[in-house]
């Protein structure tokens, strides 16, 4: 810690929160860097104290071993939630934070979008629209009564929850230390999860990406799920089976499926799933709103005081655990 510490801003576009640096701490001196090539020479001339960046292209080619390195800063602030381009790092030698909690509303409300999507059959009244048909027989169907699971009751699964109960959901979830929690009728480890794939009209993935999670939704799980549940994954690439989601929905399981994160970003173009109807595929942008960026470095910037203050950090994140 140092009263003004040097800080690298790596992300697309660092000059709005370079800026706002320089108008809160003019004394910091602080740079940008906006590519995942070229760190290594920067860290090393530059010698930042801390780092806020932002996988801002995906985690292939993401300068983990620079930010690390011998030239790496003391504290990499993580501009979104998951860390897994970062894993594994010492803990006893670098502080990493993230941004946990920003974007839970705007991910929420994408987890309700694609919902509905579904179960009011936006699709078909879009064909019907297109073919000039007026199908009289058409039925909504009601949230009500259904039952939500929420894999990973964190900020975003805890949000999600909030508006399920809005729908009249029954909700269940799971964590890694169950405990009540608010807008949650049943808490339950990660363990108990093949008894409630079944429970579940609707599954939401939101947990990080861990050893322990990778694969985690497989072709057992996804087979164990009810054949006409929605399935939404807001969580990260790898925690889902993309293969296996595809042979199931060929088979004619599940409802419809809406998938923000990929194993693989940007999808490739020959990837199966573009040709799967009932599939909602988004570019990892459930979290991206007008404005995101700059609460997150707001968020950053409130850590910073506490940092420069001596005072414990939040949002630290364990390696171990992901978060």
């Amino acid at each position: 810690m140092t009263d003004a510490p040097r800080i690298l801003i790596h992300t697309s576009d660092p000059a709005p929160m370079l800026a706002r640096l320089a108008e809160v701490a003019p004394e910091i001196e602080a740079r940008g860097h906006d590519s995942y090539d070229g760190l290594d020479p920067v860290l090393a001339e530059f010698r930042p104290d801390v780092a806020y960046s932002v996988a801002f292209q995906g985690r292939v080619g993401y300068p983990r071993a620079a930010l690390l390195g011998a030239h790496g800063p003391q504290w990499i602030a993580v501009g979104g939630a998951g860390v897994d381009h970062l894993t594994p790092w010492d803990a006893g030698a670098v502080t990493v934070s993230n941004a946990a909690g920003v974007a839970a509303a705007m991910i929420a409300e994408y987890v309700f979008g694609a919902v509905l999507h579904f179960t009011l059959d936006i699709e078909g009244m879009a064909a019907d629209r297109a073919e000039r048909h007026w199908e009289r027989s058409r039925l909504m169907t009601p949230l009500k009564g259904k039952t939500i699971l929420i894999v990973g009751l964190g900020h975003t699964g805890q949000a999600v929850a909030e508006r399920a109960k809005a729908f009249g959901l029954r909700v269940i979830g799971t964590r890694a230390r169950p405990q009540a929690m608010e807008n949650v009728d049943a808490v339950h480890s990660p363990d108990a999860l093949p008894g409630l794939w079944g429970k579940a009209d609707i599954v939401v993935l939101s947990v990080p990406l861990l050893p322990g999670t990778r694969g985690l939704v497989n072709s057992r799980a996804l087979m164990a799920m009810k054949r006409d549940a929605i399935l939404v994954d807001v969580s990260r690439g790898g925690v889902l089976d993309g293969a296996a989601l595809v042979n199931a929905m060929r088979m004619g399981h599940l409802r419809g499926a809406a998938l923000d994160v990929f194993e693989t970003e940007p999808l490739p173009g020959d990837h199966p799933l573009w040709g799967l109807d009932r599939v909602i595929l988004s570019p990892h942008c459930s979290a991206v709103y007008d404005g995101w960026a700059m609460q997150s470095f707001a968020l950053f910037l409130d850590n910073l005081e506490r940092w420069r203050k001596g005072e414990a950090l939040f949002n630290i994140v364990d390696p171990d655990r992901g978060y």
